[in-house]
């Protein structure tokens, strides 16, 4: 964690401790949790001024090996969930970035984009089973560090309704909104929704350097 951060999660320390404690139930209880615990709060690697844009999902793959503690990445060499294709997909289309060969999002992280989950982890093979563990304060004290900091609030990519819930706490000027690239929602809107170039824009308007979003 970034120094930067640590005010934040200092003041949770009632929080963070009800989390610790339930995840310590979950491993004694021999149930599998995700991603791996160095990897938990790995979204906020970088510091907490330089975030230019948030993408908010959800909560981790629950596939073993999917997860690693930003929203959406996967490590280098590991299959693409489908949500991530649909990402790419319309990456491609809004773009013209050709999907690449890998899931890793890292290089968006190193631009400013934090890519956080509402939830943090996930029990194996159960989707959404960490929901109401003690996560969302933490969360939503993250979201207000961001919302009130000198710098302003980032621009928000709010993909899903669990996401768009927070849409109140951020600008609305600088708020982008779809459903959920997952397989059951993606065509209900996610495609042709065009977030990346929407980001870019609001970006240049505020006199931000663009991320490039191409993932080489």
């Amino acid at each position: 964690m970034h120094p930067s951060w640590l005010p934040v999660f200092e003041g949770l320390g009632a929080e963070i401790s009800a989390v610790r404690e339930f995840l310590e139930g979950e491993t004694m209880a021999g149930r599998q949790w995700l991603p791996e615990p160095s990897q938990v709060l790995r979204a906020f690697t970088h510091p907490l001024n330089r975030v230019k844009v948030v993408i908010l999902g959800q909560d981790p793959y629950p596939t073993p090996g999917h997860s690693v503690g930003l929203a959406f990445s996967v490590a280098p060499g590991v299959g693409l969930p489908r949500s991530l294709v649909n990402i790419f997909s319309e990456l491609q289309s809004d773009l013209g970035v050709e999907p690449p060969s890998h899931g890793d999002l890292n290089p968006w992280a190193d631009q400013g984009v934090l890519l956080l989950n509402t939830v943090l982890t996930v029990g194996s093979g159960t989707s959404g089973s960490h929901r109401g563990k003690g996560w969302e304060p933490i969360t939503s004290s993250v979201i207000s560090a961001l919302t009130n900091r000198p710098e302003g609030a980032p621009v928000a990519i709010l993909w899903g309704k669990d996401a768009q819930s927070y849409g109140s706490r951020f600008d609305s000027r600088f708020v982008i909104t779809s459903p959920h690239p997952s397989p059951l929602s993606a065509r209900r809107g996610f495609f042709g929704s065009k977030p990346f170039s929407q980001t870019n824009e609001l970006l240049r308007q505020r006199g931000q350097t663009p991320i490039d979003w191409e993932l080489a």
